[in-house]
């Protein structure tokens, strides 16, 4: 298989920030999850360099070929296993990540289509057989970043040369200077009650409206410290309140199976009609989930202008500059100020605002020209597009 080759000095930067910047540093006391394939080698083994030296423990989980982003099964029990063996979790597993601090996820597959084709009842079970250590890596400090590899790039339809270049030329940047642009945004998400997306569905020719409340949220900023690269403003809205329409235009490839042209059609908070032009079975598999994958967890804007090229891969695609995305499934509990709220987080949970479910599915619209991105308000304020960014109309 041929290796992507990327200069040392390269994966020496690479390595630094995610250190340095995304998890604040590690040091004694510290133990760091480092998660990836044996083909991320290269930057796994820089970080694990970087941790011992810092004086602190690192774990290096290294994810077999079969499986996608060290689930807790490979695909080859999720298709051949029953539920029951499934639901049969090793307790060691979770211990694993109850003692890790800090994470860093290295993504990178060497066959990215591992999953493709799975039942929707069978990603059902696997996704919530996954769930609480999604739920233990989110509660850490965590960061994931994207290695380039042979099939990942075969998958974009690019040769590997020029796959390796854009996603190092991407992750070596400081993302640090986005955060100017994200602030200038944030006091809209945070005073707005109602965000509104207007989209056009190329197939009927007619315009969709989309409102979201978002009278319980705050905006989220993403400049290098959970994603790498990075480039968003996000916030998570009442999940009961989602109400209408939208076309989303942008190819996203979740499970090895692209999707794309999704449609879904929302009422009171939740998805009651969808359809895809590409992906529909995986799709279906996703919405299907649990209840809480029948809805919202995520409003975001994609704020990176450095993005010039369109990847298929969630990490990239949700972060181009001109782009929005929503999230079909979880909510995320930072994006809910809990102070003076009795019962906190989960009283937000038992009310429907925040959302619960084992699927955070990110799927991307286009607001760049050719886009079916049309218009983007927070209460009655519009944002637009300018240089590969989001900024007020006025």
């Amino acid at each position: 298989m041929q290796e992507p080759v990327i200069a040392p000095e390269a994966l020496e930067t690479w390595a630094a920030y995610l250190i340095e910047h995304s998890v604040g540093g590690v040091g004694p006391g510290d133990v760091v999850m480092i998660k990836g394939e044996r083909i991320c080698w290269p930057l796994m083994e820089i970080l694990e360099r970087k941790v011992v030296a810092a004086g602190a423990v690192p774990d290096v989980l290294l994810v077999p070929p079969n499986n996608e982003r060290g689930r807790v099964w490979s695909a080859a029990m999720a298709r051949g296993a029953d539920p029951e063996r499934i639901a049969q979790v090793p307790e060691w597993n979770r211990a694993r990540y109850e003692r890790m601090n800090k994470y860093i996820e290295v993504l990178g597959a060497e066959t990215p289509a591992a999953y493709a084709g799975l039942p929707p009842e069978r990603a059902g079970l696997l996704a919530r057989a996954d769930r609480p250590f999604s739920a233990l890596r989110l509660a850490r400090t965590w960061v994931i970043t994207l290695f380039p590899t042979p099939g990942q790039a075969a998958a974009e339809g690019l040769s590997l040369a020029d796959y390796v270049a854009f996603i190092v030329r991407a992750s070596t940047e400081d993302p640090r200077p986005l955060q100017a642009a994200e602030e200038r945004l944030r006091p809209l998400f945070d005073e707005a009650r109602t965000a509104t997306v207007v989209t056009w569905h190329p197939h009927e020719r007619r315009e969709l409206t989309l409102r979201l409340g978002l009278a319980h949220s705050i905006a989220e900023l993403c400049y290098g410290l959970r994603n790498f690269p990075d480039g968003e403003i996000f916030t998570s809205p009442d999940a009961r309140s989602v109400e209408g329409e939208i076309f989303v235009d942008l190819p996203v490839c979740y499970g090895g199976t692209d999707m794309r042209g999704i449609y879904l059609r929302f009422e009171a908070g939740r998805i009651v009609a969808y359809a895809a032009d590409q992906g529909m079975e995986q799709l279906t598999a996703i919405i299907e989930t649990d209840e809480g994958s029948h809805r919202l967890g995520e409003l975001a804007l994609g704020m990176n202008p450095g993005m010039d090229r369109v990847l298929k891969h969630p990490l990239f695609v949700e972060k181009v500059g001109g782009t929005l995305h929503i999230a079909i499934g979880q909510s995320y509990d930072e994006c809910y100020p809990t102070e003076g709220v009795e019962g906190g987080i989960e009283a937000l949970v038992t009310a429907g605002i925040c959302n619960r479910s084992a699927q955070h599915v990110d799927i991307v619209v286009d607001f760049r020209p050719g886009g079916c991105g049309r218009r983007v308000y927070f209460d009655d304020r519009e944002v637009v597009v300018r240089g590969g960014l989001w900024a007020p109309l006025d």
